[in-house]
């Protein structure tokens, strides 16, 4: 069997994947991509936040992505009924980037994993891996190409950053069943012909249909739209089995998106994702560290599941990089703590959304303009900046907030 011999060894060629491989390539190490799907391929996951602007432009990415065209975002808005609350990046409270962009995935991805390999990284698509043995940090990966040929790759070190594909967690085990009640997306992509003009039709809007159930609206720079309804399973009891008759029948369920999309183009199938909450035992082993959705991944509400794949990417690339220099590396502080830093405090505003509070506190009247923007952060993902509090006390802050919003709104 043919064999390859390789420093370091990235499973996936996502944002994760190819973030990790630029930084390790940078470092002089030689790094291999296997990816098990052909690119383009749809993918969801298309709002970005300012944070991971960071991550492009150190990977080398940034200029490719710029010479897109993607839609840029400036902010998010939060529509519930009449209400609106609007967050704008420019007005933030940590430093950073006050943009990003909207994306249709299947081309954002494949300039990342083209840009990679005209760095002088071998990325290989339609690649599976079939089988991992360690031995101490070593490994040995036996994979199958698209026309069924096995070959083995050695590797110092593998970068799991495979996505919902979870390789290592479902090989050795490691796969932990998320603490989120299971939810269900229904979801496409429309000709967008009735966009509004301006700020409004180019930037990401959240709708509140109703508690717990909520639809995206994500605008693209083509013309497209990402529409899609998150809800409890059981908000699609009674409506129709058919993908395109269901998202018909939801679509006219709410005024918004009625009006705008009732009678727009699908650009596909609508397609269902569900119980995708997903979490792992642990974040790295002997001789591997996880990336991206393969640790673990939340809920799409605040879009932060591109954010933790960059991020993670990138401090697994100059980890393993250290670790192959010799040098002493605390995983659990350096690697373990820092992710779970950021999942927790989006773990808490996530919880936050679909217990009502933040609801409570987006939709108050007179918000405190400096609360505002710390909360602008942490919703542009700089959910690492312990200088703000609703970063450093994530739960406590926006419980005791929402408590006393209510409080006030008893009292007047």
């Amino acid at each position: 069997m043919q064999k390859e011999k390789v420093d370091v060894l990235v499973i996936g060629a996502g944002p994760a994947g190819c973030i990790a491989g630029s930084i390790i390539n940078k470092q002089g190490f030689n790094v291999k991509v296997v990816e098990k799907e052909k690119f383009p391929r749809f993918v969801i996951g298309e709002s970005l936040l300012p944070r991971v602007m960071d991550h492009l432009e150190e990977a080398g990415f940034m200029d490719a992505i710029k010479s897109a065209g993607f839609q840029r975002k400036n902010g998010a808005k939060f529509v519930r009924g009449n209400e609106v609350c609007d967050f704008n990046f420019s007005d933030q409270f940590s430093k950073g980037w006050n943009w990003t962009w909207q994306v249709p995935r299947a081309e954002f991805d494949q300039i990342l994993s083209k840009t990679l390999a005209s760095m002088g990284v071998d990325v290989e698509h339609e690649t599976a891996v079939k089988n991992i043995e360690f031995s101490g940090t070593n490994s040995l990966t036996t994979v199958t190409d698209k026309t069924g040929k096995e070959k083995q790759i050695e590797a110092r070190f593998i970068v799991d950053a495979s996505g919902y594909g979870r390789v290592i967690p479902r090989m050795f085990n490691l796969d932990k069943p998320s603490n989120f009640e299971p939810r269900k997306t229904h979801f496409t992509h429309f000709k967008d012909l009735k966009r509004p003009e301006g700020t409004d039709g180019n930037r990401i809007t959240v709708v509140v249909h109703q508690p717990r159930t909520w639809i995206w609206i994500i605008p693209f720079s083509n013309g497209i739209t990402s529409v899609g309804f998150v809800a409890d399973p059981e908000f699609y009891t009674g409506i129709s089995e058919d993908p395109v008759e269901r998202m018909r029948s939801i679509i006219a369920k709410d005024p918004i998106t009625k009006e705008r999309f009732s009678d727009a183009e699908m650009m596909f199938q609508p397609k269902s994702i569900e119980g995708y909450a997903i979490s792992t035992k642990q974040l790295y082993g002997d001789g591997f560290v996880l990336c991206g959705n393969a640790t673990e991944f939340l809920d799409p509400i605040f879009s932060s599941g591109v954010t933790f794949a960059m991020e993670s990417g990138n401090k697994a690339g100059k980890l393993v990089c250290d670790t192959l220099n010799g040098k002493e590396v605390n995983w659990p502080k350096q690697y373990t703590d820092h992710m779970m830093q950021g999942i927790n405090t989006f773990r808490s505003y996530v919880a936050a959304w679909y217990s009502g509070d933040l609801y409570d506190i987006f939709f108050s009247e007179n918000p405190d303009p400096e609360i505002k923007k710390q909360i602008c952060s942490v919703l542009a993902g700089y959910v690492w900046d312990l200088e703000n509090p609703f970063v450093k006390k994530h739960d406590k802050a926006i419980a005791s907030l929402a408590k006393m919003i209510r409080h006030r709104k008893v009292h007047h």
